[in-house]
């Protein structure tokens, strides 16, 4: 007879919430709205996209994060991609002269 361990996984009292790492989306609520917004890792990418708070490149292989008006979930137009740092400060300073 085959004996397998038991795998001891501790017992959640409370729903794990969605977006906790990179693959799933968060909601932020912030001034400028309600956003879904997800992390992407340096791995996964393999596009250069242009961040709307700084209007420069995110190259492949940089880690960013995507974010999309939380209404529009399933809306890939509405996505944008943001480095890390601009999305954090997207409440401090005002729009890039482009517009997405």
């Amino acid at each position: 007879m085959l004996v397998v361990p038991r795998r001891n996984q501790p017992k959640r009292d409370e729903p794990r919430q969605l977006g906790g790492g990179t693959g799933w989306a968060r909601a932020e609520s912030a001034d400028d709205g309600v956003w879904l917004v997800r992390n992407v890792s340096g791995a996964q990418t393999t596009k250069t996209y242009r961040c709307p708070g700084c209007d420069h490149e995110i190259r492949p292989g940089t880690p960013h994060v995507v974010a999309w008006p939380a209404h529009d979930y399933g809306t890939v137009e509405e996505r944008r991609h943001w480095h890390q740092g601009c999305w954090s400060s997207r409440g401090r300073r005002g729009p890039t002269a482009r517009r997405w």
